[in-house]
């Protein structure tokens, strides 16, 4: 026997669940959880989990070829280094910062000196 105190919760109920903001708010859920996915997944693929240690670190891209970079970290400051290619801007005074070596694979590995 239905009556009207129980119609009105079996009503309340049907208008809660049309209410057409509930799946925005779970779309929006899942694409915060595919962006920190992909953020981590890109992270791991290119090998820069070295730019969220503390450690001071020295990568080289492209090793050899016209678009090389240097890029080095010392505690909170990131350079970037990129060679014009021409002779006159290596000339003048300086100092030796480190050793490259290319290995047997073509791979350049950059010793930096110790200060």
């Amino acid at each position: 026997m239905k009556t009207k105190h129980n119609h009105r919760r079996y009503a309340a109920r049907e208008q809660e669940d049309v209410n057409p903001l509930h799946a925005v708010a779970n779309l929006f859920d899942v694409s915060i959880v595919f962006a920190v996915a992909l953020m981590v997944a890109l992270v791991s693929r290119y090998k820069m989990t070295e730019m969220f240690s503390k450690e001071d670190f020295t990568v080289v891209k492209n090793p050899g070829k016209e678009n090389m970079e240097i890029i080095t970290r010392k505690g909170n400051t990131i350079n970037k280094y990129t060679p014009t290619g021409k002779k006159e801007a290596a000339s003048g005074n300086g100092k030796k910062v480190g050793t490259a070596y290319e290995l047997e694979n073509g791979e350049i590995v950059y010793i930096p000196d110790n200060e």
